[in-house]
This record gives structure tokens, sequence and C-alpha cells, in this order.
């Protein structure tokens, strides 16, 4: 019941802060709108910025491990390994549009030093673990010597760049404005395959 309270409490969060930020968002708003008191909030995060830590160690926390336990898989080669991981951060990202809508408006804002520094520390360590898999790829000569830090940053960036809107996505797509490309299965279909293209040529040295 209580881990029940605590994700209704923190998907209220979400929403309000993809809607006003979290400098925009009181306490009492969110106890409002997700009906709740305002020491129940206190109770189960103590502050603002410790629900904000929570919600970020949640999203966080699962592709950590989710990453080391591909990472650790010896039955998988390094390119299968990348693929698997293209899959997971292209369907948690469209499953997860308004969290990403935090999350950016979060990064853009320079006044939050503390939410941003936490974001990036918190996204860089898996960033990392997943060019740790390039790095041995490199080792085994199976990759070419590429940057695996660039290369990460060039399959997030590819996603995050269709998430920019809705209405951005339908206009790359060449879709009404009425289409819905983040619950599209075709849609998702068609990002997975573009970017694991896209890794294969820039990683396979028999590409």
């Amino acid at each position: 019941m209580a881990a029940d309270k605590k994700v209704h409490i923190m998907n209220h969060a979400i929403a309000l802060f993809a809607a006003k930020g979290v400098a925009g968002t009181s306490i009492r708003e969110l106890a409002q709108d997700a009906n709740v008191n305002v020491a129940m909030i206190n109770y189960y995060f103590g502050s603002k910025e410790k629900l904000v830590e929570a919600i970020i160690e949640d999203k966080v926390t699962y592709m950590k491990d989710r990453i080391e336990e591909v990472h650790a898989n010896n039955s998988l080669s390094e390119i299968e390994k990348i693929d698997i991981l293209i899959v997971d951060y292209v369907s948690r990202k469209l499953a997860g549009v308004t969290f990403n809508k935090f999350l950016y408006k979060e990064l853009m804002d320079t006044k939050s030093d503390d939410v941003h520094q936490f974001l990036t520390n918190a996204f860089a360590a898996n960033a990392k673990n997943v060019a740790a898999i390039i790095e041995k790829g490199i080792e085994k000569k199976v990759f070419k010597a590429v940057d695996p830090m660039l290369t990460v940053a060039s399959m997030i960036g590819t996603i995050s760049y269709v998430m920019m809107s809705k209405s951005f996505c339908n206009k790359m797509l060449q879709k009404p404005e009425s289409n819905e490309p983040y619950s599209d299965e075709e849609f998702k279909n068609r990002l997975i395959k573009h970017i694991q293209n896209l890794i294969h040529a820039h990683l396979l040295i028999d590409n």
C-alpha cells in the first residue's frame, strides 16, 4: 500500500513537473493534484528535491540494472548487446513521454543546479556503462576505433530529437497532426531499426 501511494504521488509529480517545471510546482499544489495531504508527501519524500531524486532514481535504476544484466550476458556478442539496449531505450522513451518532457525541461533550466547535477550524474553513469560494451567490442577488434561515449550520445540523441515534440515528429514523418507517433508500434519499430542500422554501420568493421 505504501509503495502504491509513493508511485501515485510520483506519477502526479511527473505530470506537474512536465507542465510547470520543478521550480514552478509547489508541494501544496502537488498534494491537491494527487488528492493527498502535504504531510504524506513529506513523510514519503522529505522535500520536493528528494521527491525529484526519487523519480529520477526510479527511472535510471531500471536502465542501470538492465545495462548491467545485458553487459554480463556472455552468450551475446557486443553488437547483440547494443541492439538489445537500443530496443530498451526506444521502448522506454516512447512509453514515458511525460517523464521525458519533465526531464528535458529540467535539463534546460540552468537555475535548478541541484536537480540538473543529479540528472546529469545519473544519466552519465548509464552512458558510461553502455560505452563499456562498445569499448569491449573495440578491444576484441570487432568494432572500429570509435569514440564510445559520443557513439552513445548519437544513439540517445537520435531518440531525443524525434521526441522534441509530437508536432515536430509528425512534420518530420509527413503525418497529420492527429497522428500519435509515440504510441505507434510501426513508428517504434522503424525508429529501432534505423538506429540499429546507423550503429551497425558506425561500429562493425566488416560493414
